[in-house]
Order: C-alpha cells, then sequence, then structure tokens
C-alpha cells in the first residue's frame, strides 16, 4: 500500500507510474478522498474544542446566576455530543474508503525498470549454462510421464477436476527429492530459516501480502470463506429447496410457509460469517512467511529475516483459461520452495540480487540452462517494485518458461502489515538518542517452484527409451535410483 501523503505531495509522480503499468491517473481521486476524510477530522477537532469550552463556559454562566445564557450553552453542547456521536461512524466510513482505494493501487516501479505494455518488453540479464544437445527428438514432459505410467491426467480429474496430477513411483519420488534438496541448499548455504507455516490464512494475512482484495478471484476460499454473494446465492436456494420438499410432502393444497421467512432464518443464522474468521487456501508461502513480522517492530539487529518454506499452493488460475491445459505446467495445487526476505530500507535492493542468485543456485546444481530477465512495468506483479523472473530451458517444449520470479517491494506490503523496525535517530533529527520506527521492505522470490523443476529435469534428462536419469545433485535423496524407468 502507498502512504497517501507521499501520494499528495507527488500527485504526478503517481500517475506516471500507473501510466507506466498501463493504469489509469488515480491521485485525483485518491487525494479527494483523503481531502473529505481530513475535513471531518478537523471538524470533528472543532467540535470536541467548542464543547469542552462551552462545557466550562456553563459553570461560569451558572455561576453569574446568567440561567438563560447557561441553558443555552447546555443545548449547544448536546448538539455537539450528538455530532460527535454519528461522527465516529461517518470517520470510520471514510477511512475505509480511502483505504480500499489505497488497497487497490499497484506499487510504484523503480526507476531502471524497463518500460512496457507486456512481456515482450522484459530485458535479459544474463543465460547460464548450455542447451542439452539431443540426437533424437526430445518429448515433452507429459509424453514421457505417461508413457512411465508415473504422470497421472485420467485418474486426477476424476478425483478433483482439471488441472491436477497424480504422480507415483519415481515421479513422485523425484519431485520429493527436488524439495529436499533445495531446502537443504537454502538453509545449510544461504541462510534461510526454515519453517513449517499454515496453508489456511486469514483475511489479514491475505490483505498484508496483497492478494487480498484485488485478486480474490485467483484464491480458493475453504467453504466457510465464501463470498457474500456466493452465500446469499447458497441461502436462496437451499431456502426455496426446503419450501419445494415441503410442498412434496404435505400437498400443494395444503401448503403455507412464506419463502421469505426461510430465507431469513438460513441468512441469519448459518451464512453471516464475520470477514476476520474467514480462511483462504494459500497461493504461495509468500504469505504466512511474509506474515511472521505481522504488527511487529523489529531491532534494526534482528535484520535481515530471511525465510524458507516448502508447500503445497493454491490457485484458481482465473486469468489463465485456456493457458498450458495440458500437462503439469499449470495446476490447481502444486508445491513450490518459497524464499522471503525482510530488511531495511537500505539493503533491499542488494537482496534482491542475493535472492535471484540463491534461485539461479538451485539451477546451476541440477545441471539445467536457464537465463534471468527483468520485467517490464507490464508484466511485473501488483506488489513488486522491480522483479527478476528466472526462465529454465525445456528442450521438449523448445521454449523457456518461468520457473522463478523475485520480486523486491520496498515497504508496500509492510505498510498493509504495519511491520516495522528501529533504527536510531540521525544526528540533527532527534535529540538524546531517541530510537524511532521505519517500515521494513520486503522481498519474496520462488527457490524455485517445484512442479517446473520436474518438468525441466524430465526434458532435459530424458534418454532414447523414455526413461530419466537422475542429476546428480539429486541422487542422494534418491536412494539407489539412478535413472527412472516404466
Amino acid at each position: 500500500m502507498l502512504d497517501i501523503r507521499w501520494i499528495r505531495d507527488n500527485p504526478e509522480a503517481l500517475d506516471a507510474a500507473l501510466k507506466k503499468r498501463g493504469a489509469e491517473p488515480e491521485s485525483a481521486s485518491l487525494i479527494k478522498l483523503d481531502e473529505e476524510r481530513r475535513a471531518h477530522i478537523a471538524r470533528v477537532q472543532e467540535a470536541q474544542a467548542r464543547r469542552n469550552a462551552a462545557s466550562k463556559e456553563i459553570g461560569a454562566a451558572m455561576g453569574a446566576g446568567e440561567t438563560e445564557k447557561a441553558e443555552l450553552l447546555k443545548a449547544e453542547v448536546g448538539e455537539l455530543k450528538a455530532f460527535l456521536a454519528a461522527a465516529e461512524d461517518v470517520e470510520r466510513e471514510l477511512d475505509a474508503r480511502l483505504r480500499d482505494a489505497l488497497a487497490r493501487i499497484p506499487n510504484v516501479p523503480l526507476d531502471d525498470v524497463p518500460v512496457g505494455e507486456d512481456e515482450e518488453a522484459n530485458v535479459e540479464l544474463r543465460q547460464t549454462g548450455e542447451k542439452r544437445q539431443f540426437n533424437f527428438q526430445p518429448k515433452e514432459h507429459f509424453e514421457l510421464g505417461e508413457a512411465l505410467g508415473q504422470m497421472d491426467f485420467e485418474t486426477a480429474a476424476k478425483m478433483s477436476g482439471a488441472r491436477f496430477t497424480l504422480l507415483n513411483g519415481g515421479l513422485a519420488r523425484l519431485e520429493r527429492a527436488l524439495g529436499q534438496f533445495m531446502l537443504d541448499l537454502h538453509t545449510t548455504e544461504h541462510g534461510y530459516i526454515e519453517v513449517n507455516p499454515p496453508l489456511l490464512v486469514r483475511d489479514d494475512a491475505m490483505f498484508g501480502t496483497g492478494q487480498l482484495p484485488k485478486f480474490e478471484e485467483d484464491l480458493f476460499p475453504t467453504a466457510r470463506s465464501l463470498t457474500e454473494k456466493e452465500r446469499v446465492s447458497k441461502a436462496v436456494f437451499e431456502a426455496l429447496e426446503s419450501v419445494q420438499n415441503e410442498k412434496d410432502r404435505v400437498g400443494e393444497k395444503d401448503f403455507v410457509v412464506p419463502v421469505h421467512d426461510r430465507i431469513n432464518a438460513l441468512l441469519e443464522n448459518e451464512f453471516l460469517i464475520p470477514r476476520h474468521e474467514r480462511l483462504w487456501l494459500i497461493p504461495t508461502a509468500e504469505v504466512p512467511l511474509t506474515n511472521i513480522v505481522r504488527e511487529t517492530i523489529i531491532d534494526h539487529d534482528y535484520l535481515p529475516r530471511r525465510y524458507t518454506a516448502l508447500t503445497p499452493c493454491f490457485r484458481s488460475e482465473a486469468g489463465s483459461a485456456g493457458r498450458d491445459t495440458r500437462g503439469y505446467l499449470r495446476q490447481h495445487q502444486f508445491y513450490k520452495v518459497e524464499l522471503v526476505s525482510v530488511t531495511d530500507a537500505d539493503s533491499s535492493l542488494d537482496e534482491l540480487e542475493r535472492m535471484t542468485k540463491c534461485a539461479e543456485t538451485v539451477l546451476e546444481r541440477l545441471g539445467l540452462h536457464f537465463r534471468t530477465m527483468v520485467l517490464s512495468t507490464g508484466d511485473m506483479g501488483f506488489g513488486a517494485r522491480k522483479t527478476h523472473d528466472i526462465e529454465v530451458w525445456l528442450p521438449g517444449q523448445g521454449a523457456y518458461r518461468e520457473i522463478s520470479s523475485c520480486s523486491v517491494c520496498g515497504d508496500f506490503q509492510a505498510r498493509r502489515m504495519n511491520a516495522r523496525y528501529r533504527v536510531e535517530a540521525r544526528p540533527g533529527q532527534r535529540s538524546g538518542g531517541e530510537k524511532q520506527t521505519r517500515f521494513v521492505h520486503t522481498l519474496n522470490g520462488s527457490g524455485v517452484a517445484m512442479g517446473r523443476a520436474l518438468i525441466a529435469v524430465m526434458e532435459t534428462y530424458q534418454q532414447e527409451d523414455g526413461s530419466i536419469a537422475v542429476p546428480d545433485a539429486l541422487k542422494p535423496y534418491m536412494g539407489a535410483i539412478d535413472v527412472i524407468t516404466a
């Protein structure tokens, strides 16, 4: 979330940043909301001051025997109290309107981010490793997996629908080995703290990292986290269904049941779930890992904090209809090793380079060819100021595909989470060496996506007979298995 004070002081800068992202200008509407809120607060403060002054004047008037004046002052105080009582609700509403509007504004890109509408404007930083040369036509991962009998899309679809996959045998173990390898690398060599976080989180956690409210359609709610519209629709359907069942039982001639009574009862008793009780399946471990510092003040010496987790991730893929429908590339449920860093304001850009290198090391150790890109303003995520994408080469597809995305968010998420750190005041700012607080900076990245790493290993290490050789880095995690065969 952006600082409204910065927006008031830099309206042109905000609109220019939004233009780079392909969005409409928002500064005027945001400033108008803020001015309305501030004007209301000023009226409240004036009313409070007048109430206090009038209360004192009542005593003076009574002491002077000015009964009529005292009664007028009492009436004025009564009106002021009524105004102030109603003003609290108005202030909450104005605060909520401004907060909701700010919550939907994307982060401001850094000056060195390439400007463009989409991925066509992304800029390549470097390539690492060599593409494997085959003396046969390489197959795609799903052809290999199905031929091995270890990647089953049909059975998964029977259980869960499209975009789910059942792995078994050697491929299931290979994916598990990838996760263990990544965690060991990041914790023993890269200094990340391993975390086993919750997979269900509340609204506040999703809001903190920017998934809510803008990207609700991309999330999987639990049954008790249905949207208001869904809950009302469900209530109406169940009410009508119960009415129909009752009608069928007693006969239409003797049936007298007000439908609206049934609907109201269901709404009141079953479907009014407070927002703070809603739970969502995490789309990435970025959500719980970043929220570790939510509503905390960290000592500067405690930074940076680096966390990693291997978790399942759940995404509805609402905006990807028709894309990558075959195979294991784009799933509703997948596993990923996540990297999250929390730094001070001066270290976050260096931390982005470090995090990117940590993710690249995974692919280097696996012997995979990849390239590292800087995303353009139009291809960058909502909360990011700058993003490095790592794209792995898939020989079967003959294309690069994203396998890791590392982003620096500045204090964008920290403002939503109220996450701060203490720093010593700079000379001249405060006297007596008092401490002050600043918002932390947050970063997140994939270290890396396990499903896509599995695909890359399968296609890169495939043999002419359809078997899959195990990369040297994974052999310690595979027991005695050097080659995965049918």
